[in-house]
């Protein structure tokens, strides 16, 4: 007798998978949006130390 754990386990790994994968997202562009100048900031200040330099 064959049972049908693997599709629904397969279904639910399916799932998880989405939806870690739109919490990281997410995430990403809060981050993204908090630290937009961050790195502007630090191409401008290797700018400085090339023209010092």
């Amino acid at each position: 007798m064959k049972s049908n754990k693997i599709p629904a386990t397969s279904k639910l790994v399916a799932k998880f998978d989405q939806q870690l994968m739109d919490i990281l997202r997410e995430d990403l562009r809060s981050f993204k949006a908090k630290n937009q100048f961050l790195g502007i900031n630090k191409q401008e200040a290797a700018k400085h130390r090339l023209s010092a330099a």
